[in-house]
């Protein structure tokens, strides 16, 4: 097949994308542009670039907010989105399927985030601080899996497969977490105007409409009224997400017979001498088409054409916007406040022990077995990286605090303990390699 120049010019970028770790590596340079912006003698425009007032108004009625308020409320709700369809498609058919499936990462997770909660709790007692607790109960996904796949080939594949289901698992205790926890006063009116959308989208999925124009005009009139109703909006990506649909308008064998008659119909006619098809070959062409959207189910199709748009636009976004944080001299002492800390000991030990002592209890009792290929070296480094809370753990902190100083303190904490979990993390896996093949040799 004859290749264009631009397909030359584009196909390292797109092996690029692709590749597992690449989200998570564009998200640390975003931090780190974020940190050298803040701190360098442009950091005033850092700050003022954030503040910038976007408006939508309709007839003298709309949305005024400062840039970050649309990138933490509007864009981090696609983000929330894409994790809601991530979470329907492994409830159907992924690693959350089933009860054996589900057993050990849904086990471990809880322990991720029960064990960093009450750590934080302990620390902060006593202070108007304790709102905090759920900053430190967060692992993001990305930065994870990226270490994960930097940690080396040798890592077997189930321990990749386990580690991406405690996050997803870790995700929906953080999407109730913040449901449940954090969430304002409630206005009813939207509230209710919301759940109405909401409804005309589930009947929607059982009447068998699959436009995604439908979902999207719906379900953006579904976040304007989640971000009216004092309920964050973000819930409503989530939301949105368990109505779009996930079955086929035809099956597999019934796909291939098609598709098959349609090639063959192709083959037979007779080309023209020139780059075009004849008339006859370019409707077999829509034909085949028509019959791969009806083989596609819609939510893989959103979410995979939204991924790449969540993990190198949104998430680098989010954290350019939220980890400027000025690092003075004394970062390291200034460390030493209860904010900083429940969250460091939250995220290093809190995230450690909950996921590693889960973990072997399930597997004590019996109620879950360790994943194929796996060992105890490989759960303690997952238990570790558990503990890159980064994106999501920023995101609650914009919930619970709205003291500058108590947020300053929190992503002071944030970003110390994500950076040793990760560090932490790929040097116990990378021994693990070592250790395994000691044994081999015994």
């Amino acid at each position: 097949m004859a290749k264009s120049p631009i397909d030359y010019i584009l196909r390292p970028v797109n092996r690029f994308i692709h590749r597992e770790y690449t989200g998570g590596i564009v998200l640390f340079v975003s931090v780190v542009i974020a940190i050298i912006w803040a701190n360098s003698s442009w950091g005033e425009s850092y700050h003022d670039l954030w503040e910038t007032h976007f408006a939508v108004n309709f007839n003298g009625h709309g949305l005024d907010q400062p840039l970050h308020v649309w990138i933490n409320d509007g864009l981090m709700a696609l983000f929330f989105f894409v994790i809601g369809l991530e979470l329907k498609r492994e409830f159907m058919a992924g690693e959350l399927s089933t009860a054996k499936k589900a057993s050990l990462p849904m086990i471990a997770a809880l322990g991720g985030m029960i064990v960093p909660a009450l750590i934080y709790l302990l620390v902060n007692m006593g202070s108007d601080s304790t709102k905090g607790w759920g900053i430190p109960t967060a692992t993001d996904i990305a930065f994870a899996l990226g270490l994960l796949s930097l940690a080396g080939r040798h890592i077997p594949s189930s321990v990749k497969v386990f580690l991406s289901a405690l996050a997803v698992a870790d995700d929906l205790g953080a999407v109730l977490v913040i449901a449940f926890f954090y969430t304002a006063q409630i206005a009813w009116a939207p509230l209710i105007v919301a759940g109405i959308f909401l409804v005309v989208l589930a009947v929607g999925n059982i009447l068998g409409i699959r436009s995604i124009f439908f979902y999207l005009i719906i379900g953006i009139a579904v976040w304007v009224g989640f971000l009216f109703s004092g309920v964050h909006a973000t819930i409503a990506g989530v939301l949105v997400a368990f109505t779009i649909p996930a079955r086929t308008k035809i099956n597999e064998s019934e796909f291939a017979e098609k598709t098959k008659i349609h090639l063959e119909e192709f083959e037979e006619q007779i080309p023209l001498n020139s780059s075009l098809t004849t008339p006859e070959q370019h409707d077999i062409i829509q034909s085949i088409k028509e019959r791969c959207l009806d083989a596609e189910t819609p939510l893989q199709k959103i979410e995979d054409k939204l991924h790449p748009w969540v993990a190198f636009v949104i998430m680098p976004l989010f954290a350019l916007s939220n980890a400027g944080i000025i690092i003075q001299g004394d970062f390291f002492s200034s460390l030493g406040n209860p904010v900083s800390i429940g969250i460091i000991a939250g995220l290093l030990a809190g995230k450690f022990i909950g996921v590693f002592s889960f973990t072997w209890l399930a597997v004590r009792l019996k109620l879950s077995e360790l994943p194929e290929g796996a060992n105890w070296i490989h759960v303690t480094g997952v238990a570790v990286l558990a503990g890159v809370g980064f994106t999501m753990s920023l995101f609650v902190t914009g919930l619970a605090f709205t003291n500058p100083l108590y947020t300053d303190q929190a992503k002071y904490g944030i970003l110390t303990a994500s950076f040793v979990a990760g560090v932490a993390g790929i040097l116990l896996l990378k021994f693990s390699k070592r250790s395994r093949s000691h044994i081999l040799k015994d």
